[in-house]
């Protein structure tokens, strides 16, 4: 019987680049085995115990990208363990960031240890013994990873390994954008295209690289494509958090970000649009999404307009109708 599924392309014509493993899939009395065999596949080798094992239940949802990989697990509450001899059989030579959903994650190596709850990351290495328990507290243990590899990590002479099973930040800076990345680049694959896939694996290696960089305060030795990557993912972030404010232009966002108007300019300039503009049609797409929302309509267009940061209903109409082809009455009237 077939353990993993792939979904298919957008068309439907072709596999797509995420990979569905479900131990349902399975009769019961296999799962464990199964799921003890893939993760010695898909992640590295381990020797695993469960307390569920004559039941086990386990799924992961992979992203292949180009570089790297992101995975979403669900499984059953278990400890894993990785030895030396693990290592001197199989080294990928990997490091793994790991996001908690859901359940306690202890995690052990390099003499460190970090207790992790729902929201919270932390680092670990292939390279190294491991120790890992994952506590259900009553459900199921959920978690995503990201897989490094160590040779694609810009961060020279193993200076990453000081941050392993170390709480790293997630509600600043560049971890405060990882959490969603990597919750929601599962869903996002399925529907993304080659390139655009690649350039979504690209962001998320150089927002990891700009989080552990910044905890070891050695941003410097970052390559300048990446600091950009992750500089205009935390300006991109920012502007969806302000697209409400009347005042949020051009000078509001270098300003917020340290930068000189000029440095934001040029930053943008090998983008589909300038600020201005990407400011604009997120706007605009935001008012569109209102004015088309079914029942009863508790705004009216004015203030639809008003809610998302334009000031002036002429401008807001003139715009809309560039971007969509109708006036705002028009929608709202096709969607009643």
């Amino acid at each position: 019987m077939p353990s993993h599924r792939e979904t298919a392309s957008e068309d439907g014509t072709a596999p797509g680049p995420v990979v569905v493993m479900d131990t349902d899939d399975l009769a019961v009395p296999d799962r464990f085995g199964w799921w003890n065999d893939m993760v010695g596949q898909e992640v590295m080798p381990v020797s695993i115990r469960s307390p569920h094992a004559r039941r086990f239940r386990g799924r992961v949802e992979a992203v292949g990208l180009p570089h790297s990989q992101v995975a979403a697990f669900g499984f059953s509450a278990l400890t894993a363990h990785r030895s030396p001899a693990h290592i001197r059989r199989a080294d990928p030579e990997n490091y793994f960031l790991v996001l908690v959903r859901e359940g306690v994650v202890r995690l052990e190596q390099a003499r460190e240890v970090a207790c992790l709850g729902s929201g919270d990351m932390a680092l670990f290495s292939s390279s190294r013994p491991l120790g890992c328990d994952f506590l259900d507290n009553g459900g199921s243990v959920r978690l995503t990873l990201l897989r490094l590899p160590r040779a694609l990590l810009p961060l020279a002479d193993g200076r990453a390994d000081r941050l392993l099973a170390e709480p790293l930040p997630g509600t600043s800076g560049s971890g405060a954008l990882l959490g969603p990345y990597l919750t929601s680049l599962p869903e996002a694959a399925h529907t993304a295209g080659p390139a655009e896939l690649a350039r979504l694996g690209a962001i998320g290696v150089d927002l990891a690289a700009s989080l552990l960089a910044t905890r070891i305060g050695d941003q410097q030795s970052l390559p300048a494509e990446t600091r950009r990557t992750a500089l205009l993912a935390r300006i991109s972030a920012f502007i969806d958090s302000h697209l409400g404010d009347p005042l949020l232009d051009p000078a509001a966002v270098a300003a917020h970000h340290h930068i000189s108007v000029r440095t934001l300019h040029h930053l943008f300039q090998g983008e589909p649009e300038s600020v201005a503009a990407t400011i604009r049609r997120r706007r605009l797409e935001r008012c569109h999404a209102e004015l088309t929302e079914p029942g009863p309509r508790h705004r009216t267009i004015g203030e639809t307009a008003l809610r998302w940061g334009f000031r002036h209903p002429a401008d807001f109409s003139r715009a809309f109708r560039r971007m969509y082809g109708v006036s705002p009455s028009e929608v709202r009237a096709t969607v009643r």
